[in-house]
């Protein structure tokens, strides 16, 4: 044998002696403990795997596994409930001990640690040991950790973090409803239907309700309430109208509760939300004529063109500040989200709509849409340029994302 080949052979004999390192780092789950109590049709246990799935953490071992297991192990009591912002910073190697709200105060909910401290752990989680200070672990709470800004939902909240039991299940079950909700949005889906909304997702989550058979029985009630505006009858119309609103918050909530959206799911409803509303107004214009309040000519295009292109518009301008200011306009400043609430979109239209009905004049309900559509279309534009004169000075940075 060659000098050059004794080498490379006594080079392959260390790297084989070399302990071999893992291809991935990816954690796995360990539950400790048990719990049979059902929130929106799941137990706390398949909640948690619903939601790290979504992190691509889907392998599980008991915990005679976990004690032999070589790399990290997220272990979790069975009968925690957490925020989805919180399941992203588990999932990553962090020696996190995260707690959250027990029956008797503050207690571990979550470890992630090495698989060789299993026995350690689930000491504390099952029996509240306080951890030794070999186990190097961080003891942190939920605002603790820099997840209050919830970007996909566009709001800045506190994510929770429970022991469920009998005694809190109604508390929980609202807390985790009510965290479904996006933190920029109209005011009457923020104040008006949260209670009634909670307790239909109650109702339709045990029985095998999906969230696109509440966004069907939507779709049908759009086409309802368009013909019935149409044929001049606005006060059916918008009870039909009104309910298909409704059902557009129910279809969400009970997507996120029982974690069952999906592409198709998330498609069907945004885009119905996004092409209906037009189709409204112009049905409404026309259907004036059956009520004997018909709009002149020249009138009935400057209505249509202002709240239609007013429309369009505006999405238009929510489109650029996402793709140039690389966020959503209404959640930059605090008054653009209190402006969300009230801007000319299809609920506070709905509501104008409404209220000039029951004074019966239909008629000045959609002039003054028409009115609000150009109003809003106005302070859009102003918000805009200020947003894109802020942006030349630094990336914005919205004010829910700030500490």
């Amino acid at each position: 044998m060659t000098a050059e080949q004794e080498t490379q052979a006594t080079a392959s004999q260390d790297a084989a002696s070399e302990p071999v390192p893992e291809r991935t780092q990816r954690p796995v789950l360990c539950f400790i403990g048990e719990s049979g109590i059902r929130l929106w049709a799941l137990t706390p246990v398949e909640r948690l795997r619903r939601q790290f799935a979504r992190e691509k953490v889907t392998d599980e071992i008991a915990l005679d596994a976990a004690r032999q297991h070589n790399g990290p192990v997220i272990f979790i009591r069975a009968d925690a409930v957490l925020d989805q912002p919180l399941i992203p910073i588990l999932a990553k190697p962090s020696g996190l001990l995260l707690t959250g709200d027990g029956a008797e105060g503050s207690m571990a909910l979550a470890v992630q640690a090495e698989g060789r401290h299993a026995e350690a752990v689930a000491d504390i989680l099952a029996n509240g040991r306080e951890p030794s200070p070999d186990l190097h672990l961080s003891a942190r709470t939920p605002d603790e950790l820099d997840a209050r800004f919830w970007k996909a939902l566009r709001k800045r909240e506190t994510p929770y973090a429970f022991r469920l039991n009998p005694a809190n299940r109604h508390e929980v079950e609202w807390r985790m409803f009510m965290g479904t909700y996006k933190g920029a949005t109209d005011l009457i889906t923020k104040h008006l239907w949260p209670r009634p909304a909670f307790m239909a997702t109650r109702w339709l989550a045990p029985r095998g309700i999906t969230p696109n058979m509440v966004t069907l029985v939507g779709a049908v009630l759009v086409f309802l309430a368009f013909w019935l505006f149409l044929e001049g009858h606005f006060g059916l119309g918008l009870a039909a109208a009104w309910l298909m609103t409704f059902l557009d918050t129910v279809d969400g909530k009970l997507a996120r509760t029982t974690l069952t959206s999906s592409k198709w799911g998330d498609v069907f409803d945004h885009g119905l939300d996004l092409v209906h509303p037009p189709f409204w107004y112009v049905a409404w214009a026309l259907g004036l004529a059956q009520a004997g309040l018909a709009l002149d000519t020249r009138t009935f295009w400057i209505v249509i063109t202002a709240i239609l292109g007013g429309y369009v518009l505006q999405r238009l301008m929510e489109g650029i500040a996402i793709k140039w200011l690389g966020l959503e306009i209404h959640i930059w400043r605090k008054v653009d989200t209190l402006f969300r609430q009230i801007t000319a979109r299809r609920n506070p239209n709905l509501l104008i709509l409404t209220v000039f009905t029951l004074a019966g004049r239909p008629d000045w309900g959609l002039l003054a849409v028409a009115w609000w559509t150009v109003i809003c279309l106005v302070l859009h534009g102003l918000q805009l340029g200020q947003a894109l004169l802020a942006r030349r000075q630094g990336p914005l940075e919205s004010w829910m994302a700030k500490s």
